[in-house]
């Protein structure tokens, strides 16, 4: 493709999604990642990688980032785009996409120069990050968190856990809020900072979930030397850029969520075309399409308005809780529809579908609970006047 054919496509949007449809339906190079079953969280985020690495030799996945950081300009809607057409084309979005939207943009705003070493080999499938914020002691209160690091010279030094580390057993990198004020100065005391996982110190212990795939890990930190250099944002400023990146993470996780569940509903469909269903499967196929519609039609906006570069606040987490919803109603109905092969069946489809549906449970809790969304919506956004002490 020539420079001018790349500019081109960065700013014209519908000749963007025009070209990467035929490409995704050209010929069979992508069959490869084409309804593909994994018996491992690692072997699929391999894989997943290699399909990065495809499209990033074709460029396709490296609009809607920054030419400084490795991308071929475009905003937002670009990456939006190449999930949904992904999605459409029968191709899974690759794992490491959903850290690579929630921490990419707050690294690229923050961090330029660590952006500019990094991100290209991210795009490219050759690495990529895990999200260290949760604690044992610390839950959801981040501004409790204990993992420390200590200044000396031209290093910080790191001790202390992170738990539930998102791609913590197979990350390159953690991108992680540690403290290094007080602990009586809460959210003011925050850094955030970029560690390697192969660094002395660093040990990972993977997490396997009821499903048996580890998709989570905890991670700890004994006298980690991590030089000063790999902060993201001043010290003291992880506070504000964790609220920065909370925008991306409910944004366009949302949106990548709800192309991923639009492709499973049509796959599930297609499991159980003539056979016979449960009564009131028409109504139940009827409301899991309309919540994932929902979700679609809230998170667009949301999109747009990081595209544009606005700020979205607390009203964010309508986001997470129509995600929630969806991904619950999602999976509940392929059980259901699927009836005792769900539970039995000892198929790949079947394993797939029942590995997803217990990650599902962790829907309404993982990146902040349903009840702490709609506390923020109440005390933010509604404006509801608050319950009366005992």
């Amino acid at each position: 493709m020539t420079s001018t054919a790349t500019a081109s496509l960065a700013t014209d949007l519908g000749a963007y999604r025009t070209s990467l449809r035929a490409y995704l339906n050209n010929g069979d190079a992508l069959d490869r990642w084409r309804g593909k079953h994994h018996g491992s969280t690692e072997d699929r985020i391999a894989e997943h990688a290699a399909l990065m690495a495809h499209l990033y030799q074709d460029g396709w996945n490296r609009y809607g980032w920054p030419a400084e950081a490795g991308g071929h300009g475009g905003d937002e809607r670009h990456r939006g785009v190449l999930y949904d057409e992904l999605s459409a084309a029968g191709l899974p979005v690759p794992d490491p996409q959903l850290m690579l939207e929630t921490l990419g943009p707050a690294v690229v705003r923050f961090a330029p120069d660590l952006a500019a070493r990094y991100l290209p080999e991210y795009l490219r499938g050759a690495n990529w990050w895990g999200q260290g914020f949760s604690e044992p002691e610390a839950g959801s209160d981040l501004a409790g968190l204990r993992c420390r690091a200590r200044r000396e010279g031209e290093h910080y030094v790191l001790s202390g856990q992170k738990l539930w580390t998102s791609h913590g057993a197979t990350a390159s990198r953690f991108v992680c809020l540690v403290r290094t004020g007080t602990p009586e100065s809460r959210h003011r005391g925050l850094s955030m900072i970029m560690v390697d996982a192969a660094a002395p110190g660093v040990s990972v212990r993977p997490i396997a979930l009821a499903s048996g795939y580890r998709e989570l890990a905890e991670v700890f930190f004994d006298d980690v030397v991590v030089p000063a250099d790999r902060l993201v944002g001043e010290e003291g400023q992880g506070w504000a850029v964790a609220m920065y990146l909370l925008q991306w993470e409910r944004a366009m996780y949302a949106w990548q969520s709800a192309a991923v569940a639009l492709r499973r509903f049509r796959e599930l469909l297609g499991q159980v075309a003539g056979k016979p269903l449960p009564d009131g499967a028409a109504t139940r196929i009827g409301e899991c399409y309309g919540d994932i519609v929902a979700l679609r039609a809230r998170s667009v906006r949301t999109v747009r308005r990081l595209a544009a570069g606005e700020t979205v606040g607390p009203e964010a987490s309508v986001d997470k809780v129509l995600l929630a919803t969806a991904e619950t109603s999602l999976h509940d109905l392929a059980r259901d529809l699927l009836g005792t092969d769900f539970v039995l069946g000892a198929g790949a489809d079947t394993g797939d579908w029942r590995a997803d549906w217990w990650f599902s449970r962790s829907a309404t809790i993982l990146g902040g609970s349903a009840e702490v969304q709609r506390t923020i919506l109440a005390d933010h956004v509604l404006g509801l006047p608050k319950e009366p002490r005992a």
